[in-house]
C-alpha cells in the first residue's frame, strides 16, 4: 500500500520535484551501492560520466546528458537541488513542465559540450584528461534563464529582497573569479555554458523566438516511440441521418453522462483553465483514479 502510495506522488509531483527524486535516488545508489560491492561511487559511474577525451566520448556519447544525474558529494547534490527547487518554482509558474524539461536538459548539453571543446582545443587544459558530472550546468541554465526572463522579480534572502538579476549576475561572477585558480577549472566551464544557454534562450522567447522547439518535439516522439499501441477494433459502417437533433434530443445526450464522467469533464475544464496545480488533493485524487479505471 505504501508503495503504491509513493509511485502515485511521484507521478503527480511536478517535474522540479521528479528531477530532483532523481537525482537523490541516483546519488544514494551509488553511495549505497559502493558500501554493499566494496567499491568507490565512481567505479559505480563509470560508464555514465562524460569523458573530455574525444576518443573516449565516441564510445560513450551518452555522458552528454548522463553526466548531469551524477554527483559524488552530499554538498554537491544538496546545494544543486535547492537551487533547482527554489528557481524552478519560478519557471513553472510562468511556463509548461516541458518548456522548463527543454531548458534543464539543454542546459546540461551545453555545458557538456563547452567542457569537452574547453578540454580539447584550450592550451591550458589541452593535454590533461578529466570528466564531468553533476547537474550544476543544467541548474544554472535554470537560474540565468529565469533571472534574464524576469529579471526585477524579487526574492527574500534573510533580511533583504534581491532581484533575480542580482542573484543570476552573483552567480556568474563568483564562477569567473574562481576559474583561474581553481581545480575544478573544467566544472566552471561547463556552468559557464548551461548559464549561456539559459541566457540566450531568454533572450529569444522575449523576442518571439523559442529555440528550444525542436527539442520539445524531439522528446515527444521518443516519448510516443515507447507508448504501448492501442489496438484498433474491427472498422464499422456508420449510416448517417439526414435529421437533425433537435435541443431536446442534445439535453437527453448530455443527461446521459454519468456523474463520474461529470465531474471528470469539470475537472478538465479547470486543468485548462488554471493548470494542474489549481486542482484540489482530492480532484487529483479522482482524477488519478479515474484514469486507472
Amino acid at each position: 500500500m505504501a508503495t503504491n502510495n509513493l509511485s502515485y506522488q511521484f507521478k503527480t509531483a511536478n517535474i522540479v520535484i521528479k528531477l530532483i527524486i532523481t537525482n537523490a535516488v541516483l546519488f544514494l545508489f551509488a553511495t549505497l551501492g559502493s558500501w554493499i560491492f566494496k567499491t568507490s561511487p565512481g567505479a559505480l559511474m563509470d560508464w555514465f560520466v562524460l569523458p573530455a577525451a574525444f576518443d573516449v566520448l565516441i564510445t560513450q556519447f551518452w555522458g552528454i546528458l548522463t553526466y548531469s544525474f551524477l554527483h559524488f558529494g552530499f554538498w554537491h547534490i544538496f546545494w544543486n537541488m535547492l537551487m533547482l527547487y527554489w528557481f524552478g518554482q519560478f519557471v513553472l509558474n510562468l511556463f509548461t513542465e516541458k518548456r522548463f524539461l527543454t531548458i534543464y536538459l539543454l542546459g546540461a548539453i551545453c555545458g557538456g559540450v563547452l567542457f569537452v571543446l574547453a578540454y580539447n582545443f584550450l592550451p591550458v587544459l589541452s593535454g590533461h584528461s578529466g570528466y564531468l558530472i553533476g547537474a550544476s550546468a543544467a541548474v544554472l541554465a535554470i537560474v540565468i534563464f529565469i533571472a534574464t526572463y524576469t529579471p526585477n522579480a524579487e526574492v527574500r534572502v534573510i533580511f533583504f529582497n534581491v532581484k533575480l538579476w542580482q542573484i543570476g549576475l552573483f552567480v556568474v561572477v563568483s564562477d569567473l573569479i574562481q576559474l583561474p585558480t581553481s581545480g575544478n577549472a573544467g566544472g566552471l566551464i561547463a556552468h559557464m555554458g548551461g548559464a549561456l544557454f539559459g541566457y540566450m534562450y531568454a533572450i529569444q522567447l522575449k523576442k518571439g523566438n523559442d529555440i528550444g522547439a525542436w527539442f520539445e518535439k524531439l522528446m515527444d516522439t521518443l516519448v510516443n516511440l515507447f507508448k504501448p499501441s492501442k489496438k484498433k477494433g474491427p472498422l464499422k459502417t456508420v449510416h448517417k441521418s439526414k435529421t437533425y437533433r433537435t435541443s431536446t434530443t442534445k439535453k437527453k445526450a448530455t443527461s446521459s453522462k454519468s456523474p463520474n464522467q461529470e465531474k471528470i469533464d469539470a475537472i478538465l475544464d479547470k486543468i485548462s483553465k488554471s493548470g494542474y496545480d489549481s486542482l484540489t488533493k482530492e480532484e487529483k485524487d479522482f482524477l488519478f483514479k479515474a484514469g486507472k479505471e
